[in-house]
């Protein structure tokens, strides 16, 4: 169990200093979370030290509540309204959708500037490319590494577009992130804890993908794990689940957004690129992601699906990335929200 302390109303800096110094002393780590009226403080750590201290006798303080869920800093009983996230100049969650859209993999210079050009021109916010592939198969193409993260800082820079790559070991964390704007952790190392741990030391935002097999609430966990190192930028992505059903390559679990808006305040997107498997259901399953609730879609697109080296039944053409956007732009204004 953990305490959420709230505030009395124009609770100055002092008084926080002070709450939040009381919580240390007992041993328990402070996260404050400042709201337009009232500042809430959690407070997390050893169950016995919390049921303890009489918290609410503290001045300043207005009262204590206990969170219950597992998750404590993604819960809303912890931060009511919806983080919105920006990476230059681009807002995510809230009444902000951005969508995100490249190739599946960065394969060759002229391939990511082509594709860059043309997701650019159709309303994209921010460019994807893989520069570190973790494939199923050993032999499969696993990305050109370092070589290509250059690259898609130097295309991300020319278009003027923040880019998102995966970063799958815990080693190069620091590394990745010198080079991209938002750390995206991968479906299979949802639950890579020490990984979760080091982008969680980090100050750019993580996209964090639900794993084949997990669970929301586990979902929810490995958000946790980021939060609890300090950096409470956190996106979840819904990218399918593995069912029994094989007419796709995953199946895209559509009750899971507004699950996941419900319990906690991150922003929220849907891939339906992996969940479909299939270049003719992705734009279908992008559009009822976004009206379930998603902040935004992240999308492959190919100029040469054919030929990609890496899923390249998915991709989706320029021209019918092109005709989505139109399609995703008329889904956020009903919906209430502004595509960036």
């Amino acid at each position: 169990m953990s305490l959420i302390v709230i505030l009395k109303p124009g609770s100055t800096d002092e008084t926080i200093d002070r709450v939040c110094g009381r919580i240390r002393e007992l041993g328990l780590a402070p996260h404050i979370a400042r709201g337009d009226l009232r500042t809430v403080i959690g407070a997390f750590g050893d169950e016995a030290v919390l049921k303890q201290d009489k918290l609410e006798q503290i001045d300043g303080v207005e009262s204590v509540t206990p969170i219950t869920k597992p998750y404590k800093l993604a819960s809303r009983d912890f931060h009511a309204a919806d983080t919105v996230i920006e990476v230059r100049n681009v807002k995510i969650g809230g009444s902000h959708a951005a969508i995100i859209a490249g190739p599946c993999a960065i394969e060759s210079r002229d391939l990511l500037f082509e594709v860059a050009g043309w997701v650019k021109k159709a309303g994209a916010a921010i460019l994807r490319g893989g520069a570190f592939k973790p494939r199923t198969s050993p032999y499969a193409f696993q990305g050109m590494g370092f070589d290509g993260l250059k690259l898609l800082r130097e295309a991300g820079d020319e278009f003027d577009m923040p880019v998102i790559t995966e970063v799958i070991d815990s080693r190069d964390v620091s590394r990745v992130a010198d080079y991209t704007d938002i750390l995206q952790v991968g479906a299979r190392n949802m639950q890579n804890y020490h990984l979760l741990m080091e982008v969680g030391r980090t100050d750019k935002p993580v996209f964090l993908k639900r794993g084949l097999s997990a669970t929301v609430q586990e979902l929810l966990m490995s958000a946790e794990y980021v939060m609890s190192e300090g950096n409470h930028r956190v996106i979840l992505c819904e990218r399918g689940i593995r069912t029994f059903e094989t007419s796709t390559r995953f199946t895209l679990d559509i009750a899971a957004v507004p699950v996941l808006r419900r319990e906690c305040h991150l922003p929220v997107y849907v891939d339906p690129s992996h969940a479909a498997g299939k270049r003719d259901f992705v734009a279908d399953l992008a559009r009822a992601g976004l009206a379930a609730g998603a902040h935004g879609v992240i999308v492959e697109v190919h100029t040469n699906p054919d030929k990609a080296l890496c899923d390249g039944p998915q991709a989706l053409l320029p021209v019918e990335f092109t005709t989505l956007m139109q399609q995703l732009q008329h889904i956020a204004t009903v919906c209430g929200k502004s595509l960036s």
